[in-house]
């Protein structure tokens, strides 16, 4: 059919659209063409830099999707490309045809038959090219430039909608594929997998499995490298949420001038830098869980506004008057003792209470006796693979070593001790080697663990019977926590007047970040303006 009415042309039109709105949506712009341009061949393709790439065919071969044809290697490609309107080719044209032996309606060379490219543009760019071939000579000339400038726009801007849409589905795909990446154990699918038979272990399994299923708000407590943002992700895992996302948020990172921002959000202006509109951590997690780590470091300002979003279930970004509903569970955790904390007027005691529903305590691993060798071996396996080893062990004697340890860092200080050993063990091999030996990590490779083992030297080691009962009654009293506070309050003023009240240089030298820095001086008095001795 040559030169359509503009009933025609409105038909092509709504065809088109239909076409963009299918699962077959290249495949149905094709057929929609072909209605009312006669052809035996057609293709859509896609520009990518040097190159075009098929998205949709009908009459050529099957194999000629999965082709790449380089512009500058095919001149009737090179013609269109460089060309703002369609380019019909003459019957008897000696370029070299890209379509020579794929045609399915003849056998191979094509003879001479009717070649038309149409460059797809859209807003001046050029973003693929659709090519039509005939059998029958010379059928494209009638075609009249209103015709093929009205089916060229309609067909470009159908390409950009598709190929939009196509990028749109990819992105919800991938954020679909990001958010269970999120949710999902990392290292090959263990880390929500809770290691550990002792008694210690079980209880705590056992009060997952009983909270989990609930939305009570959660309060993890336990010493620094336990394992508390573990038990957090498995508690969301085994909970209704756990398609959901788990947003993890850690308090103590966050700049104090940042914080509410980061939870709650803001408005564009809402403050100096605020260039656009940001949503918070909160509305991010609606739905799912939000994992607010190191809770007990968030600044009482921020707490109140934490209290009325477990209250109310309702959010206010900055910059706004209206409040937002929110629908997200709260797990906390902190390795500080948050009921001390209250009685010195450092958390609010309504908000422990809010977070408190539910308490769970992650026991140091001192205190799991039994699970040594079962996390030796889940940490081995790990590192295993990491460095590409046959086989990594465990020599009894330094099993024993750490079976005897008091590992102040707990599971944490567990799993970088193995590493730094493995990768001393290895380092007595070749590469080549280390994919054939079984390479056994001894005593030597953890010097550190000396001191606490039945080995060290006896003259360091003063067995805690042995201290006279005399000099246990002589030592007065002592508030622990009020001595750390005066003993950190003491360093932050020396480091202070040291770097002149520089807080970044004095941060640096003390190894914290200067947010965090800020917040502690300003709980232990020290005044922000001018360090006063």
């Amino acid at each position: 059919m040559n030169n359509p009415t503009d009933n025609q042309l409105l038909e092509l039109s709504l065809e088109l659209a239909q076409s963009v709105s299918s699962n077959l949506r290249f495949d149905g712009l094709l057929t929609a063409i072909r209605k009312f341009i006669t052809c035996d061949a057609i293709v859509l393709l896609v520009l990518k830099g040097e190159y075009l790439q098929p998205l949709a065919l009908q009459g050529l071969s099957r194999d000629t999707m999965g082709r790449q044809f380089i512009i500058a290697e095919h001149p009737r490609f090179l013609a269109v490309c460089q060309s703002t309107k369609a380019v019909r080719f003459a019957a008897n044209s000696e370029l070299p045809d890209p379509y020579d032996g794929l045609v399915l309606a003849t056998d191979g060379d094509l003879p001479i038959h009717a070649c038309m490219g149409v460059p797809l543009y859209f807003e001046q760019q050029l973003i693929g090219v659709l090519t039509l071939d005939s059998l029958t000579p010379e059928v494209f000339e009638s075609l009249s430039q209103r015709t093929l400038s009205l089916i060229t726009s309609m067909a470009s801007i159908s390409l950009h909608t598709a190929l939009t849409l196509d990028l749109l589905e990819a992105n919800v795909k991938h954020s679909k594929e990001v958010m269970r990446a999120l949710n999902e154990p990392s290292d090959l699918g263990q880390q929500s997998c809770l290691v550990g038979q002792s008694a210690a272990m079980e209880k705590l399994k056992n009060e997952i499995a009983l909270v989990a299923p609930s939305n009570y708000s959660i309060l993890i407590q336990g010493e620094s490298g336990t394992g508390k943002e573990l038990v957090a992700h498995s508690i969301h895992q085994h909970s209704s949420r756990c398609d959901e996302a788990i947003i993890h948020v850690n308090c103590a990172a966050l700049p104090e001038n940042l914080i509410e921002s980061e939870l709650f959000g803001h408005a564009k202006g809402a403050f100096t830098g605020a260039a656009q509109k940001r949503a918070g951590k909160f509305l991010i997690a609606n739905g799912g869980t939000i994992f607010l780590d190191e809770v007990g470091e968030l600044p009482l300002a921020v707490q109140s506004k934490l209290l009325r979003v477990l209250q109310s279930n309702e959010i206010q970004p900055l910059g706004y008057d209206s409040t937002v509903q929110v629908d997200v569970r709260v797990i906390a955790a902190t390795n500080r003792d948050l009921k001390a904390e209250v009685e010195q007027g450092h958390f609010r005691a309504d908000l422990y209470h809010r977070l408190n529903v539910y308490p769970l305590t992650v026991p140091p691993l001192r205190d799991r006796e039994g699970d040594m060798e079962l996390l030796a071996g889940f940490f081995i396996e790990r590192i295993k693979r990491k460095l590409g080893v046959n086989q990594l062990k465990v020599a009894a004697q330094l099993m024993e070593r750490l079976e005897h340890y008091t590992w102040p860092g707990n599971v944490r200080e567990l799993e970088h001790l193995l590493s730094r050993a493995a990768l001393k063990a290895c380092a007595k091999f070749s590469i080549q080697e280390r994919h054939r030996q079984i390479v056994t990590l001894t005593v030597s490779d953890c010097d550190e663990l000396t001191p606490n083992t039945e080995d060290a030297d006896e003259s360091q080691i003063v067995p805690q019977q042995q201290v006279p009962e005399e000099q246990s009654r002589a030592i007065p009293p002592l508030n622990l926590r009020a001595a750390v506070d005066d003993y950190q309050k003491a360093l932050i003023k020396q480091t202070l007047h040291q770097y002149q009240g520089n807080w970044s240089q004095a941060a640096k030298h003390l190894g914290v970040d200067r947010a965090n820095l800020v917040r502690l001086s300003k709980r232990l008095g020290i005044r922000l303006e001018k360090v006063v001795w």
